[in-house]
């Protein structure tokens, strides 16, 4: 998964007033709570809860590869009973009486652990569909699918070898082209071929040959004609047989490469103009095109891909719309890129943002009657100026300079410039920029810097009607029934009509905040509400606190803006001291460690004066203008010092609106361990599978480097509610795993001490013991939500993160297995719903999306497993992308309405703002997590320039530095326990 776009969660609204004194959590009740046992000695098997809650993360404690029989993992049986739990009893809080003003789906009798658990060993199939929701208003929506009938002709797939290598699609594409052109009825018996631009290609029905060699020869840029030998052998036959049976549920196993081959058979017929393809999108100039800056533009296109569903094969259309280089002379490119006159020469720095920008790019050198195309691998450390190479085997050299003067009679402009490097290292051919121009229509794989970020969205965001009406002008477009590769060849049909689907709107949950009556309870409305006259049900408390200033604002502007946001936090209900502990620190950025350092030194110090065994509680930080500075900040904070901080930037200090504190004092209530507000049905005990015994919400992620960052670790993220049953606090604990990886290694894993023996540890682990710590009970069911999986990685993730989650369990207590249910969660996918009847304001919200709430189960869901897509938010701008939850493993045996409602419900208790999200909070929380843990390791690798976003390469490592996994720095005991990554 890579920092994908949350929408609704960050327009927060809340209004309101004054505050209270926390309430007292269920959790610290007198009677929620067990004596201490004995430690239990290393390699002693634990069986009682107290045992449980007294084991330190990495204690020793049994091996779930030694425990019996009966309490290990197997892959199916009967469902034995649970050993006996030696613990308080259930309790749960005292609430206000909750009116029943929303239908509430009552939970299965919750089971216990299946005997068997996934192993790694073979591959295990998600749960069917039990039946279809019933909750909520019915109303139908329309979604970007499109219906294709299959044909009755098996696709037969060929290898394709060609010979030299090529690695360019494009190029391989042609080289296809031209040989189906000159063979077709001489050799392939007349038969049309889809070609996937790599190794395989596509016929409907068998070729005159089993395996043949073609010779094709292509003209070159350079005007030279290159022979390539095509070898064409056949691989196999697809059965679409099997994909009917699977299609109408008769068949588990998806026949994933029947379907991969229609799609490319669908691809290849709306590759038509030139069209470029870009994995399984096409773009062109014909959809449209615009600058975004610094060298780079955009082309819009669109998305297709074939899904099976319960309606039959759905094809997918979406827009989409991608970065490119402009096609411009490189020397043009540089001075864009980097913002400077390149009539002075590049900084180290500012060679390697370059080198890195145009690594792999297609670079054309022009001359009257000529034309020849490079691959960039490098830029010279030296200016062109200082560049040799040998012109004989004397040992005579010749300048760069001197050559392109008196072979072609160019006088360089820049000579102090670098220069391209192509070919290879042991054979470097050097290119002058100024020569060289980007050659047209090639992807820009960076991440974009903000000015680019903003002149995309601004370009490429479109309304429900708008987009709805995009994709229709595309579907007419491509006309794939008149295709002869799809209509005649393959004898496929495709409906050019957008799908009609019976969706449900969930009703939304009632929230609670401070006090008693109605009054304290809010009803939200399209997905919003406001905190006008409410308090935060749990105030946190802030008796030390301090002011760091970086910032050029003058000390009296900073004084009045962090008075108005103390003011804010008291009336919202933080018991909040009014005065600092030390007066205002002012420091320039360029000190930033140092000054951090010295804040937490005076703090300690005027702390065992006034208040022995107490620390500082909230830093605020007014930012510097300059960027960058912000990671370095939440690094010597959060993993040094041990200090929450609220940051806040300078642009807002002259302000002083009270939306923006009141935004920001419900972000530091939660980091100061208070709640703003919590489910209603949660404190009545009538949230289902919630509240009638101790479960515990995961929510994990995974978030990779950006393009074109070799050496950069990929960040796993796990979160963990801690209050049970309200469901709000959540623990966050983060670790770096290898480039890329998506599975997470860490969520447990041993080692073994001569003296200890078998030590456990692991993410997992950890938080069952916070949760035991903090509710006094241990987690009778385990709601697992994963987010940034794909469906490639489906089992891969599945058979390694549920294994380890058992082996946790177990590792904690004989026997201790409760019943989980795995549900991944996926946003980058391309559904999108719209309403019926555009502009109705009964049916959209007010950006005329669909409303909150809706959902879907059926038509283009999987055809048998146990999945759904929820909008739960309202729009804000564009159209809204819902996401797609998609129940990998469940031993809680969730109905249809008990785990759409409960993840609808859920959405409502993200604490950064009045709205709900559109990514159940756990999922958004380990996001954050993942994001603060790399934000960590750039600031650990930022110099104090703090140049992190200069020219879309960032500040972050690139190729020049030596691949390594380094750690995430730890976080400070200090920090972890609240949600210090909101």
């Amino acid at each position: 998964m890579s920092g994908r776009g949350r929408g609704g969660g960050g327009g927060g609204r809340g209004r309101g007033r004054a505050g209270g004194q926390p309430s007292q959590s269920h959790s610290q009740d007198a009677g929620g709570r067990g004596n201490a046992a004995p430690r239990v000695p290393p390699q002693t098997v634990a069986s009682t809860v107290t045992q449980f809650g007294n084991l330190s993360v990495g204690s020793s404690a049994p091996s779930p590869s030694t425990a019996p029989a009966a309490a290990r993992a197997t892959a199916a049986g009967t469902v034995p009973q649970q050993p006996v739990m030696q613990q308080n009893p259930v309790q749960t809080p005292p609430a206000p009486v909750v009116s029943a003003q929303q239908p509430i789906t009552k939970a299965a009798q919750p089971p216990q652990a299946s005997s068997a658990a996934p192993t790694s060993s073979r591959i295990i199939k998600a749960p069917p569909r039990t039946g279809y929701g019933t909750l909520g208003r019915k109303c139908v929506i329309r979604a970007n699918h499109f219906l294709v009938d299959l044909g009755e002709k098996d696709p037969y797939q060929y290898d394709v070898t060609i010979t030299p290598e090529v690695i360019s699609k494009t190029r391989s594409r042609e080289i296809l082209k031209l040989l189906s052109e000159l063979y077709k009825q001489s050799h392939l018996g007349n038969m049309l071929l889809a070609y996937d631009g790599k190794k395989s290609a596509f016929a409907a029905g068998p070729l005159p040959f089993e395996s043949k060699e073609f010779v094709v020869k292509l003209n070159e840029s350079n005007g030279r004609e290159k022979e390539f030998k095509v070898n064409i052998k056949f691989v196999s036959r697809k059965d679409l047989h099997h994909l009917r049976q699977f299609l109408s549920g008769r068949q588990h196993d998806n026949p994933q490469e029947t379907i991969q081959a229609l799609d490319v058979v669908l691809r290849e017929a709306a590759s038509i103009n030139d069209r470029q393809i870009i994995g399984r999108s096409l773009f062109s100039a014909e959809f449209g095109k615009g600058v975004l800056g610094d060298g780079i533009e955009y082309w819009k296109g669109f998305y297709q891909s074939l899904r099976p569903t319960q309606m039959g094969l759905s094809l997918n259309i979406d827009m989409s719309a991608r970065a490119f280089y402009e096609t411009k002379l490189v020397t043009e490119f540089v001075g864009e890129f980097l913002g400077k006159d390149l009539m002075r020469p590049l900084s180290d720095q500012e060679r390697i943002k370059v080198k890195r920008a145009l690594r792999g790019v297609r670079v054309e050198v022009r001359r009257e009657n000529y034309m020849r195309r490079y691959k960039v691998q490098a830029l010279t450390v030296q200016p062109t100026n200082q560049l040799t190479f040998p012109v004989d085997d004397t040992g005579k050299t010749m300048s760069v300079v001197q050559y392109f003067r008196e072979k072609y009679n160019i006088h360089l402009r820049y000579p102090h410039l670098p220069a391209i490097q192509a070919g290879s290292d042991a054979k470097p051919t050097y290119l002058p920029m100024e020569i060289c121009r980007i050659a047209g229509g090639q992807r820009y794989a960076l991440k974009l810097n903000e000015k680019q970020v903003t002149n995309f969205l601004r370009a490429t965001c479109q309304r429900p009607l708008d987009r709805e009406a995009s994709i229709k002008n595309t579907m007419v477009s491509n006309n794939y029934n008149a295709n002869p590769l799809v209509s005649q060849a393959f004898g496929l049909a495709v409906k050019e009509q957008l799908t009609m689907i019976d969706a449900r709107v969930l009703p939304p949950p009632h929230l609670k905040y401070h006090g008693t009556g109605a009054g304290s309870e809010i009803n939200p409305s399209v997905g919003q509400w406001n905190m006008m006259n409410l308090k935060m049900i749990n105030g946190g408390t802030v008796n030390y606190w301090a002011i760091a200033n970086f910032s050029r604002h003058r000390e009296d502007a900073v004084g009045r803006f962090i008075h108005g946001l103390v003011t804010m936090c008291q009336n919202r209900g933080i018991v909040f001291n009014p005065q600092p502990l030390i007066p205002m620190y002012n420091s320039a950025p360029n000190y930033i460690e140092k000054a951090l350092v010295e804040i937490h030194t005076q703090c300690t110090a005027q702390l065992q004066k006034v208040a022995p065994g107490n620390s500082l509680q909230l830093l605020f930080v007014i930012l510097p203008d300059a960027k960058g500075t912000y990671p370095r900040i939440k690094r010597v904070c959060e993993t040094e010092l041990g200090i929450i901080s609220q940051c806040c930037q300078p642009k807002n200090v002259m302000k002083l609106s009270n939306q923006y504190f009141e935004n920001v004092a419900m972000k530091i209530n939660v980091k100061v361990g208070g709640r703003n507000s919590v489910l209603a049905a949660a404190l009545a005990n009538r949230l289902p599978y919630i509240t009638e015994r101790p479960t515990i919400i995961f929510g994990a992620d995974v978030t990779h480097p950006s393009p074109g960052e070799d050496s950069s670790p990929s960040i796993a993220a796990v979160v963990a509610s801690m209050d049970w049953p309200q469901v709000t606090k959540y623990k966050a604990l983060v670790s770096a795993q290898p480039h890329r990886q998506e599975i997470i290694e860490d969520l447990y894993s041993t080692t073994t001490d001569a003296r200890r023996g078998v030590i456990h540890t692991g993410l997992i682990r950890e938080l069952l013991i916070s949760f035991r710590k903090s509710t006094g009970h241990k987690p009778h069911r385990i709601i697992f939500y994963r987010d940034g999986v794909s469906e490639g990685q489906f089992n891969e993730v599945l058979m390694s993160e549920m294994d380890k989650i058992r082996k946790a369990c177990a590792s904690l207590e004989e026997g201790y297995m409760p019943p989980v249910t795995f549900i991944v969660v996926q946003k980058r996918h391309h559904t999108r719903f719209f309403p019926m009847k555009h502009g109705d304001k009964a049916s959209t919200d007010r950006s005329g999306n669909i409303l909150p709430g809706t959902v879907v189960d059926t038509k283009i869901c999987h055809p048998t497993e146990f999945d759904f897509y929820l909008c739960s938010h309202a729009g804000i701008q564009g159209t809204s992308r819902p996401t797609h939850y998609h129940v990998l493993y469940d031993e809680n045996k969730f109905t249809p309405d008990g785990l759409q409602n409960l993840t609808n419900c859920l959405c409502y208790t993200y604490q950064r703002c009045t709205r709900s999200v559109s990514i159940v909070p756990p999922a958004y929380y380990a996001h954050l997590a993942a994001f603060r843990a790399r934000y960590y390791m750039e600031g650990a690798e930022l110099s104090d320039s703090g140049s992190s976003h200069g020219g879309g390469a960032g500040g972050r490592a690139t190729r020049d530095r030596v691949a390594e996994v380094r750690p995430v720095p730890v976080i400070h005991e200090n920090v972890k326990s609240v949600m210090f990554y909101c």
